[in-house]
């Protein structure tokens, strides 16, 4: 599992909002059974409720997609299979956003 990696979402209740999820655990942390991950939540879905800094636009697969950072949460590892993608090209935006929810600035 490589950190930024994009998975679908497993769970059969929410995935229609959120269709994925980024892995953003450190490779370092890759004896732990669960991964820390960000669910990428469907743009239209979310209206106006994106915030600057903390919730970036993300394109990906065609689809307009909401880093949803103030829903962190994790996962059992092994509900993660195949990634669909990484998003390691917005590692800037992700690190940013992850900055922002703890820092405020």
């Amino acid at each position: 599992m490589a950190q930024f990696d994009v998975y679908a979402n497993p769970s059969r209740t929410t995935k229609s909002f959120y269709p994925y999820l980024l892995d953003i655990q450190s490779p370092h942390l890759s004896e732990l059974a669960t991964r820390i991950v960000i669910p990428l939540g469907k743009r239209a879905s979310f209206q106006d409720n994106a915030m600057q800094g903390l919730t970036p636009e993300i394109d990906f697969e065609d689809e307009k997609l909401l880093l949803l950072t103030p829903q962190i949460s994790s996962i059992p590892a092994i509900q993660l299979q195949n990634p669909v993608g990484s998003l390691a090209h917005f590692r800037d935006q992700i690190l940013g956003a992850l900055d922002f929810a703890i820092t405020g600035v």
